[in-house]
């Protein structure tokens, strides 16, 4: 699941062989934009590219050019799964994670390989980049956060805490700290200069499969594998809402694997096949 470049639009993907695409101004269905021979496991819209990088189970990763409505390359490079993808602005370079336990780096205007970092012995599931676009942090499923220097993808420092894989990962707005999720259930809080863990969150009952930050207010969510979503300070890391059915709310059946915020409204998706929007109040 992934906002588009263009307000109120979402592209989702899944098991049914097809990227959608949604209207979010009358959350109506407009097309499927094109179909995949596996299962859909990320997607990504960089900034600045009439482009979306859609990466498969089959280790393909399939690019969508709006402008001529078609998809025009299939980057061929990885033989297992796609967990993530994402951009680094300012190098015009896309870097995809996969179940390889390596990192590989394109060219955003050519579309051509520059560099495989090998990250991990095993799965790499989640990338996060720092606001200045200094650091990457990479979520592997060994239970270890490797931060690298995104000048020269150089290891900076591998953090140890969780007990599980890392499925989740996302730098702060400012930048000053990394929130990582775990299958362990936790959330952890760490410092993006020392790497000292500031917090240690039980945030969920199973799995943290995402995390994301309010774009404007100081909050962020946490999405599981409890079925639950959380919302907490960014500032105090205190639980503030927990959308879910034993809150009362009409929530999903099944985990919850993907959320994003447009401005107020916080989508999720799940594995009961539905897509949720919910409007948040805060106090």
């Amino acid at each position: 699941m992934e906002l588009s470049q263009k307000p109120g639009i979402l592209f989702t993907g899944g098991n049914d062989k097809g990227v959608v695409e949604w209207n979010l101004k009358n959350n109506v269905f407009i097309k499927v934009m094109f179909p995949v021979a596996a299962s859909v496991y990320a997607i990504h819209c960089p900034a600045g590219y009439p482009l979306l990088f859609a990466g498969l189970r089959s280790g393909q990763v399939l690019v969508f050019d709006f402008l001529q409505q078609k998809v025009i390359k299939s980057l061929n490079h990885h033989q297992k799964p796609i967990f993530d993808i994402k951009s680094v602005k300012n190098k015009k370079e896309l870097l995809i994670a996969s179940e390889d336990g390596t990192v590989s780096i394109w060219s955003l205007d050519g579309l051509e390989l520059l560099h495989t970092i090998k990250v991990s012995a095993d799965t790499v599931r989640s990338i996060s980049i720092s606001p200045n676009q200094k650091q990457v942090a990479f979520g592997c499923r060994d239970n270890h956060i490797r931060v690298y220097d995104l000048d020269d993808y150089t290891i900076i420092k591998t953090l140890t805490g969780h007990t599980m894989a890392v499925f989740a990962l996302q730098y702060s707005p400012l930048g000053d700290y990394l929130v990582s999720g775990s299958r362990d259930a936790q959330v952890k809080i760490w410092d993006s200069v020392t790497f000292e863990l500031l917090q240690n969150i039980p945030a969920h009952l199973f799995a943290v499969n995402h995390i994301a930050f309010h774009p404007t207010l100081p909050y962020f969510a946490s999405a599981s594998m409890d079925k639950s979503i959380k919302i907490w300070g960014a500032d105090d890391f205190k639980l503030y809402k927990v959308i879910s059915r034993e809150k009362g709310y009409a929530s999903h059946l099944l985990s919850i694997n993907k959320i994003a915020w447009d401005e107020d409204n916080l989508i999720s998706a799940s594995d009961d096949k539905t897509i949720m929007i919910w409007k948040v109040q805060f106090d």
